[in-house]
């Protein structure tokens, strides 16, 4: 479950040159997201998130980040309807701050803005809203824009600060995700770490003391409950899959959706 760019396939910078008369259509569809099977999530989303979606750790080594499983395979993202509208009451700020994201510029040490010009929404004819003004100057939209992704990119800068805490805390086991569907098929997700209960709870009180201090404590345990969304997966997955075959009078087996520890 590597985490990249996801939806992401022609981001260039913004520019008055270049955009001066683009338009952008947004929120109203999500189907660029329909097979992306997990999506990075922030520590500040992590309440929000963990209503819904389980919440794990994805990548590898000192690289770690968290994120939301959305499907029992790879390119299966249960959240996303054959429609494109998102299931979920809560839309990951990832997903929401599309087609928009933020580029590092070494050189000049700042951020640059950039858009997909991919995306379905964006369009030359006046659908939704434009980025620039007939002089040339940013919309307010477009500043509402630069103001979510600066919030969102403070947010990541703390969440970056937590996760490295949880690596030095070697508190971050790898983990599989195992489904048995009612028409017998087996699936196995794995490719994400979660955090040890039993390493939490070794933990010494002075350790716990400062991650309850820095709401780090409050994370893990959001994070820890999520883990009962594995079975609201299995639930829609079947859905799915009952979806797309033709019924049978054979008796199916009983489901399973449990996530275990990898050996």
């Amino acid at each position: 479950m590597p985490v990249q760019q996801l939806f992401y396939k022609t981001a260039v910078p913004v520019s008055a040159d270049r955009h001066g008369d683009l338009s952008v259509s947004a929120g109203k569809s999500y189907a660029f997201a329909k097979t992306a099977n997990s999506i990075p999530v922030t520590a500040a989303e992590f309440a929000p998130a963990a209503a819904h979606h389980p919440i794990v750790f994805a990548g590898s080594g000192d690289e770690v980040v968290p994120a939301v499983i959305l499907g029992t395979r790879d390119d299966e993202n249960l959240a996303v309807d054959a429609e494109g509208q998102w299931r979920e009451t809560y839309i990951p700020a990832f997903v929401r701050r599309y087609p928009f994201i933020f580029a590092l510029d070494n050189e000049k040490n700042r951020f640059t803005l950039l858009v997909d010009e991919e995306f379905d929404g964006a369009n030359r004819e006046g659908r939704g809203e434009r980025l620039f003004d007939s002089e040339g100057e940013q919309t307010g939209y477009l500043k509402s824009v630069l103001k979510f992704l600066q919030d969102y990119q403070a947010s990541f800068a703390r969440t970056q600060a937590f996760c490295k805490r949880m690596k030095e805390l070697d508190l971050l086991v790898p983990m599989q995700a195992e489904f048995s569907l009612a028409a017998g098929q087996k699936r196995t997700l794995g490719g994400f770490q979660v955090v040890d209960r039993e390493r939490l709870k070794a933990l010494s009180g002075e350790t716990l003391a400062d991650l309850c201090r820095k709401d780090e404590l409050e994370c893990i345990y959001l994070h820890l409950s999520s883990m009962r969304h594995f079975r609201d997966m299995l639930g829609r997955a079947n859905s799915e899959a009952a979806s797309a075959v033709e019924p049978t009078p054979a008796a199916a087996p009983e489901d399973a959706a449990e996530p275990m520890a990898n050996a």
